[in-house]
């Protein structure tokens, strides 16, 4: 198996003094210190960035050789697979290492989005979607096509949805690192006004996660060198899944990718969903939250709710969910997404999650997506020492 060593995360939000470069060398910088590894201990290195013209920096992965002078001349490569290019780099990182490839590895994901026009950005995530059918659909537009399929289904599901929304920014209060370090009660969540308009409706504003600038990183071993290690936490069970681009070719309830990817990480873990104690997932709508629930098998179709009532998935639940705040709260810088949710969660199986800490925590799970529901990531960690 795969191990995550160490780990840097910057704070998430608007960063108008860091560069795309200056945050990869921070977050680099931080995991290599954290793992306890150089440069030079380092086989190769694998970045995780969106950018679809969100920055002239279009071949990036270079950039993070300025975090030390022993990385020169390791093989380094850009990974992108939309909102997932996070996880993306992870995994490809994980299957260099089981291949014999490499030993020891540095993945960061990097975003820098907070300098454009809000506009712009919508334009620019808005290329993962199908462009034969959907350009010109913002993704809270195709976000709110689930939305609506789910409440003509099962019923009005907006004060879920405010609740889901009001969960994520209470967590998020106990995270230094978050976007947005404050609390948003659930009736503001619920109710339209000019401070909380419709975007797309059903969905409005506080059902939407942050435009957001950052970078986590990761540096993965070899199980072999895990005696060597301060800390480490297994990737015990991982899938990738992706399904067809086009929403018209998918039932969006169903939301059949992201619960065989998860399911599948299961299975390789040897686990089922009640052996979980927290997880990260891809909330970068409250609606798609609430799907997560059903693929994640917590709650059948159509009762995910029912999670939110009985306190299942808040902070001191049975499984609480998001309790960095999530993208709602901590933010979304894209290509940094799926590595901050490891970070999480190996400082969570760890122990080490500080006021966000879920007592007795040892098996996680991430989640992370790309589009709707089309490349979807999923990892069950397990803390080992730390």
């Amino acid at each position: 198996m795969v191990c995550i060593a160490g780990w840097g995360h910057t704070k998430f939000g608007k960063l108008t003094d860091q560069s795309l470069e200056d945050l990869i060398i921070a977050a680099g910088t931080e995991a290599l210190a954290d793992a306890g590894v150089s440069g030079a201990d380092v086989d190769g290195i694998w970045v995780g960035h969106f950018n679809a013209g969100m920055v002239p920096d279009g071949f990036p992965s270079s950039l993070a050789m300025g975090i030390d002078p022993g990385l020169r001349f390791k093989p380094a490569t850009r990974l992108e697979n939309a909102c997932a290019s996070g996880s993306a780099a992870v995994f490809a990182a994980r299957q260099a290492i089981l291949a014999g490839e490499a030993r020891i590895a540095l993945v960061i994901g990097v975003e820098k989005m907070t300098h454009l026009p809000g506009a712009e950005v919508t334009a620019a995530l808005g290329h993962a979607a199908y462009q034969r059918d959907e350009a010109g659909i913002s993704f809270p537009g195709v976000f709110a096509q689930f939305a609506q399929a789910y409440f003509d289904k099962y019923g009005d599901q907006s004060r879920a949805l405010a609740r889901i929304a009001a969960k994520n920014h209470g967590n998020s209060v106990n995270n230094p690192l978050a976007q947005l370090q404050k609390p948003m009660d659930e009736a503001f969540c619920a109710e339209v006004s000019d401070r909380n308009p419709i975007i797309a409706a059903p969905l409005k504003k506080t059902d939407c996660s942050l435009v957001s600038d950052g970078a986590a990183a990761l540096v993965l071993v070899a199980d072999d060198l895990v005696g060597d290690m301060a800390k480490a936490v297994r990737m015990r069970g991982v899938a990738q899944v992706n399904d067809v681009l086009p929403m018209a070719a998918r039932d969006l309830l169903a939301f059949e990718g992201p619960r065989r990817a998860i399911h599948a990480a299961y299975d390789r873990a040897g686990i089922s969903v009640g052996d979980l104690d927290v997880a990260e997932v891809h909330d970068c709508f409250t609606i798609a939250e609430l799907l997560i629930y059903e693929a994640m098998g917590l709650a059948a179709h159509g009762h995910a709710a029912d999670l939110l009532e009985g306190g299942v998935v808040h902070a001191g639940g049975r499984l609480p969910v998001n309790l960095s705040g999530g993208l709602k709260a901590k933010g979304h810088p894209v290509g940094a997404t799926g590595v901050s949710m490891h970070t999480m969660v190996a400082r969570q199986v760890l122990g080490q999650a500080d006021a966000m800490q879920h007592p007795g925590a040892e098996l996680g799970l991430v989640f992370n997506m790309g589009g709707s529901g089309v490349a979807n990531y999923a990892s069950v960690l397990e803390g080992v020492r730390g």
